[in-house]
């Protein structure tokens, strides 16, 4: 008896260490990689639903903030990821920057790595070498976070097909088959690839990834 009060004693203790021990993180964060995708590959439901999920993501870990997904769209009306995400400066839920401005962001001197990119919950992203690899993320953008031009799809559709195309993605760990820019390259590495299509859950596992997204708080 005195053990398992002892036991329910201790347990209740630390509850209230790890809430606030998130919503401490919670609170710090303004930039995180999604601990899931939208479970339709690239089918995002568009630019609206991609930042449903970052918001609700976000929401759920705590976060009171204005969240946006980096991706691009092209053909008309192209939208830019960098036009998307505020002004910065950004942070993980560790309170480390990753980048303090949209030009800083697009820059050598990031900070994004396989250390820095957490999910909303804090925690680390698989990238090459783990088992499953999720280090591809969707952006469909171009190096400098702007639209491709129309033509060849970058971004399944503008972010509303699971078939056809294809989408860019960026390794959030920085690391590839070799040591060309492309592999270390955070938001413009390879586009998807797959029979019928990149776009589909099972191209975008095929390929390193499962349709996770970079969330950025705009304010």
């Amino acid at each position: 008896m005195r053990t398992t009060l002892r036991l329910a004693l201790c347990v209740s203790a630390l509850l209230p260490l790890a809430s606030i021990a998130q919503a401490q993180t919670a609170a710090q964060m303004s930039f995180f990689v999604t601990s899931e995708g939208s479970g339709k590959g690239g089918n995002l439901g568009g630019l609206a639903g991609a930042d449903a999920l970052c918001q609700r993501l976000a929401t759920a870990a705590g976060s009171s903030k204005s969240w946006k997904a980096y991706l691009s769209t092209q053909g008309a009306g192209a939208v830019n990821a960098k036009d998307r995400i505020g002004a910065g400066p950004w942070q993980n839920g560790k309170g480390e920057v990753i980048a303090t401005s949209v030009a800083d962001l697009h820059s050598a001197n990031n900070k994004i790595s396989k250390v820095t990119a957490l999910n909303e919950k804090g925690e680390a992203v698989n990238g090459r070498g783990d088992t499953p690899n999720m280090h591809d993320i969707l952006t469909g953008s171009q190096e400098d976070g702007t639209a491709f031009a129309a033509g060849e799809d970058r971004t399944c559709a503008n972010w509303t097909s699971e078939a056809a195309g294809a989408a860019m993605v960026g390794h959030h760990d920085r690391t590839g088959l070799n040591d060309l820019p492309p592999a270390k390259s955070w938001n413009t590495s390879h586009p998807s690839r797959g029979e019928g299509g990149g776009c589909s859950v099972a191209a975008l596992k095929g390929t390193g990834g499962d349709g996770r997204l970079y969330c950025f708080a705009t304010n």
